[in-house]
């Protein structure tokens, strides 16, 4: 089953994972990002990822529980 990415535009040079699952509420309540991450939950580009500190700087598809999140760079939107 396919998922329509939803765009997130950047406001900077990039994001954290942490900070952008955070901002775009993919773990419900913003102290679950760490947990998720931790979890091996998400997923950058098809590759779990785990390093909540990981920079976003666009283009990235970001996979949790279903929702896809793609990172646009800023001015892109």
């Amino acid at each position: 089953m396919s998922t329509v990415p939803t765009p997130f535009a950047l406001r900077g040079d990039y994001i954290t994972l942490e900070a952008l699952i955070k901002a775009s509420d993919l773990a419900g309540l913003g102290q679950l990002a760490r947990a998720v991450i931790a979890d091996g939950a998400v997923t950058v580009d098809g590759e779990v990822e785990q390093r909540r500190g990981r920079k976003l700087r666009g283009g990235e598809l970001v996979r949790l529980r279903g929702a896809v999140v793609r990172v646009e760079p800023a001015g892109a939107l």
